[in-house]
């Protein structure tokens, strides 16, 4: 059958959506990019805030649509049916065939084959569920940049957020499958590996004998360039013998490997991890550390367990021992009980630290939320205005750290082509959806290939610039 799949909220959905893309591919279905042609449809929904799960909503409803149509099974699977399960989701949306929890995505082939003649509801418990150990199946969204999940769940008890309860807990990947799949990725061409999961820095502390992070991010980075040399030792042999150029093979032409770590916690991002990320050249300088926020009593009250005295000696140590360190954090405005005091003891610590790149929200409350009953819960006209203030001061920070980029070259993985001459693409100090991007103005550059850029104008956010020496990567 036709199978569209809609993949919403984080990069960890999408690893989801791409391993059931794959087995449903490997079980001679064929996946489809329009939905108004598709016999089945899935939704992997996001419901971690409520903006996303009014999102996962109206998605739903619209895809419901094109059940007049070729639609003879639409499938909401994730994050907002796991959030949910006992809220009569088959009344609140008849249009629905099946919901599977998050626990429940590997039931995906059976689902999309079976007749079930009442709305199929199944939520195993997510902290029973396993690894795909398939995942090196997966219909990968880019050829050129993946993400790997190297835990799953959360043992953080963070007064703010649903995780725990619709991810389950903890759950760290083995190292040997970590580094198969990642070795499956790059024979497949992709450049950039990206590791997730929900506190990155905690991984190991569930298994027995297992690596600290910063020991498997040294395997992770001799791995990958061990499969890199390899590579091109074969792809130069492939060019001496090849002498069909209508065949080409796209997994002898990776010569760089970018691996990137994201999702890491203040109270466990160590000396081993940094040294670790700052040793070996094929793992980006990019620190991606969500503090939430910097006032020691609001951080108690969201329930994590450090201090602004804390959150300053990390980032001292982490500028100490990683002078090219490139620092990214996310922030909550507008928590139960942020005085104006709190408010600017954030504004200060921003000011202070400068990081290169910031996101902010506003607080989401819901009932099923641990800060739901804090006291003194805050406007949110008052935690939007907040929001702004930071925003508007990190608009400041960013324009001026980037002007040090000026004039400078840089090895840029090229993303998307805009129009005749204008190409998007991303540094190393640049990740993918959260951050700016760099315009390249180059003829005929290959998406997904790395070229060297020299910086010739900085904005916001944003850099541009102009090829150094593109035929050294034209491949």
């Amino acid at each position: 059958m036709l199978i569209y799949l809609e993949s919403l909220g984080c990069c960890r959905n999408l690893i989801d959506s791409e391993i059931m893309l794959g087995r449903l591919k490997k079980n001679g279905h064929e996946i489809c990019h329009d939905p108004s042609k598709a016999e089945v449809i899935i939704v992997n929904t996001c419901g971690f805030i409520s903006a996303a799960s009014y999102e996962a909503v109206d998605t739903i409803i619209e895809m419901a649509e094109y059940k007049k149509a070729c639609c003879k099974k639409l499938i909401v699977t994730g994050c907002l049916p796991e959030r949910f399960k006992d809220d009569n989701l088959a009344l609140s949306l008849p249009e629905v065939d099946a919901f599977l929890g998050t626990g429940a995505f590997h039931e995906i082939v059976n689902v999309v084959e079976k007749k079930h003649e009442n709305t199929f509801l199944f939520f195993p418990s997510p902290c029973k569920k396993k690894f795909p150990q398939n995942s090196i199946q997966r219909y990968l969204t880019l050829n050129y940049s993946a993400y790997v999940k190297i835990s799953e769940g959360c043992n953080q008890k963070c007064t703010y957020c649903i995780i725990p309860k619709i991810r389950g807990i903890q759950q760290s990947k083995p190292e040997n499958d970590i580094l198969c799949e990642i070795q499956d990725l790059i024979l497949k061409g992709v450049k950039e590996i990206i590791l997730v999961g929900e506190n990155t820095t905690d991984y190991g502390k569930d298994l027995s004998n297992a690596l600290e992070l910063g020991e498997l991010l040294e395997q992770i980075s001799k791995k990958a360039d061990k499969v890199r040399k390899k590579y091109l030792i074969s792809k130069k042999k492939f060019d001496q013998k090849q002498t069909n150029t209508n065949i080409k093979n796209n997994t002898l032409k990776t010569n760089i490997i970018w691996i990137r770590l994201l999702y890491t916690h203040p109270c466990s991002l160590d000396f081993k991890t940094i040294k670790a990320i700052s040793n070996f050249d094929n793992i980006c300088t990019y620190y991606d550390v969500p503090i939430q926020h910097a006032s020691s009593r609001i951080l108690k009250k969201m329930g994590r367990n450090y201090t602004i005295e804390d959150l300053y000696s990390l980032f001292e140590t982490i500028r100490k021992i990683d002078s090219n360190a490139v620092l990214r954090t996310t922030l909550i405005t507008g928590f139960p009980g942020e005085t104006e005091k709190d408010f600017q003891i954030l504004f200060k610590f921003i000011k202070d630290i400068k990081f290169n790149h910031l996101g902010v929200f506003t607080y989401s409350d819901s009932n099923d939320l641990k800060s739901h009953f804090l006291k003194n819960h805050i406007s949110k006209k008052t935690g939007i205005k907040r929001h702004d203030i930071i925003m508007k001061e990190q608009r400041k920070i960013s324009k001026e750290i980037n002007k040090k980029y000026l004039n400078k070259c840089y090895k840029v993985l090229i993303e998307k082509k805009l129009e005749d001459g204008i190409y998007l693409g991303r540094t190393m100090f640049q990740s993918p959806e959260v951050d700016g991007c760099t315009f390249v103005y180059e003829q005929n550059l290959e998406i997904g290939s790395f070229t060297d850029v020299k910086i010739t104008g900085t904005y916001e956010y944003d850099l541009v610039g102009e090829i150094v020496n593109y035929s050294e990567y034209k491949s």
